[in-house]
């Protein structure tokens, strides 16, 4: 959807617009979300980060989804200056106008700390927000000293975006999570977080994220539907993943597949070529219960078009192998 297309649906007669889920579990979902529920989310969310009327807002992601619309929406909402360019990979390539707020997802970041007047213009921005995918060790230490607010967020298109920030730069950087006010977060009997947003979602909902909460910030520990039950033993992905990325310098997803005698194997699919190699490194850096059972060299991981892991993609490639 392009920007001209998108403002006309916004000032029809409307109450709702259409965006689509992520994908990252299965392919997008279509979804109605209300104007009203967008405008408040907007409201919120620039309250929280304290911006004004006149501030300068970046947009550089795609109007398909609910990031690149809710910054549209923010805009409107609050009086603030859009600017527009082309979503692409290297977002400030092109900006020279100084930015107050900016959302991008994390491999728009990674690819501008690599180019020098990039990352200057990337420092100077005054609220930059990272959503979309998960945010891994290495990148979140180059921001920790960025001496302005860089945040990881908490969200989904349920949730008309995010619906928590957490701080990655300077002193107020942390793992927990502080939800916008309003909204108030508990655990149901699986240890999964559940979200009471009334402003931006009608209903409570239940998410399959393992989480943690104290004093009401939370921490997400992994996806319970990333859980690979293997002969009894239950192993969150994420958790592997994490261990293995200091080691493994190729792209690498992992996941399961069925086994007759496991119910479900560990399995890690990656773009190394040398295989034996890559077991050797999960020999070393992990406990002997979350080495995979199987490895297998693939010519490209899976990932939706948002860039997140597409789980189902990369079980169903597992499965076939």
């Amino acid at each position: 959807m392009d920007y001209e297309a998108f403002i006309d649906e916004w000032h029809n007669s409307e109450a709702c617009v259409l965006v689509h889920t992520s994908g990252s579990t299965g392919a997008p979902k279509p979804m109605m979300v209300e104007k009203r529920r967008m405008e408040a989310s907007a409201r919120i969310t620039c309250a929280f980060l304290g911006l004004q009327s006149g501030d300068t807002a970046l947009l550089c992601m795609p109007l398909d989804y609910i990031a690149g619309k809710m910054m549209v929406v923010r805009a409107i909402t609050c009086g603030l200056r859009l600017i527009r360019i082309e979503p692409c990979s290297h977002p400030m390539a092109e900006v020279c106008t100084p930015i107050h707020f900016a959302a991008m997802v994390p491999l728009q970041v990674a690819n501008s700390l690599k180019v020098a007047v990039e990352r200057q213009r990337l420092m100077a921005i005054k609220h930059l927000i990272i959503g979309g995918g998960a945010i891994d060790d290495d990148l979140e230490r180059e921001l920790r000293d960025f001496p302005n607010a860089v945040w990881s967020t908490y969200g989904m298109t349920e949730t008309l975006s995010h619906i928590a920030l957490r701080r990655i730069s300077g002193s107020e950087a942390s793992l927990w999570y502080t939800p916008f006010d309003g909204v108030t977060v508990s655990l149901d009997s699986r240890g999964c977080l559940v979200i009471d947003a009334p402003h931006v979602c009608h209903t409570t909902l239940a998410t399959n994220d393992c989480a943690e909460i104290r004093d009401g910030k939370f921490r997400i520990l992994g996806r319970i539907d990333n859980v690979v039950c293997s002969g009894g033993i239950k192993i969150q992905i994420e958790e592997v993943e994490q261990s293995l990325k200091p080691h493994i310098h190729k792209r690498f997803i992992i996941t399961k597949r069925k086994d007759k005698d496991l119910g479900e194997a560990l399995t890690l699919l990656t773009e190394e070529t040398d295989v034996e190699a890559v077991r050797c490194i999960c020999q070393r850096a992990l406990p002997k219960y979350h080495q995979p059972r199987h490895i297998f060299h693939i010519e490209e991981v899976p990932l939706t078009e948002t860039g997140k892991p597409a789980r189902a993609k990369a079980e169903s490639i597992a499965n076939s192998l």
